[in-house]
């Protein structure tokens, strides 16, 4: 079982913040919350150490890159034996076209986000992933045609 950290009015601050921007100055951080610039660092040395922080990542502007098709795949599995759900789940982490990967509730058993330079490249990856050896019964494809709100980790709620 997951053991919750302990937030006060502070630590909820601090973390909006740092979904905005992880790089702000630490000093311009402790004026905006009302804290000494030591106080925030080693707050924020304690969310991280908590495991609360688990990564400072960088989002990239998909439209400054080389173009891509995105898919959202929906996977329907043939068993719910562990073994099998276990050995798809790794399969999906290791594999670079999966940008997110979503045990779900309902007929749908997983929701992928694979994103891919061409549909020769999707269909190479349903050929190698997606298929009854690995305990898929079935899968649908939806192509994004665009992006209308994307991840904002500034939109998630901390409580």
């Amino acid at each position: 079982m997951t053991d919750f950290a302990t937030l006060d009015e502070f630590d909820r601050r601090l973390l909006a913040r740092a979904r905005r921007d992880n790089q702000e100055p630490a000093r311009v951080t402790a004026q905006a919350v009302g804290l000494s610039e030591s106080a925030v660092l080693r707050r924020m040395r304690r969310l991280r150490a908590e495991g609360v922080i688990v990564a400072d990542v960088a989002l990239v502007d998909p439209a400054r890159i080389k173009p891509r098709i995105v898919l959202h795949v929906l996977v329907e599995m043939n068993t719910q034996d562990r073994k099998v759900m276990t050995a798809f789940q790794q399969a999906m982490r290791a594999s670079p076209e999966v940008q997110g990967a979503w045990d779900v509730t309902g007929e749908t058993d997983y929701l992928l986000t694979v994103a891919v330079p061409t549909m020769a490249d999707y269909e190479a990856f349903g050929i190698r992933e997606l298929v009854p050896e690995k305990g898929v019964r079935s899968y649908r494809s939806m192509i994004v045609i665009r992006e209308v709100v994307g991840f904002d980790p500034a939109r998630a709620v901390v409580d």
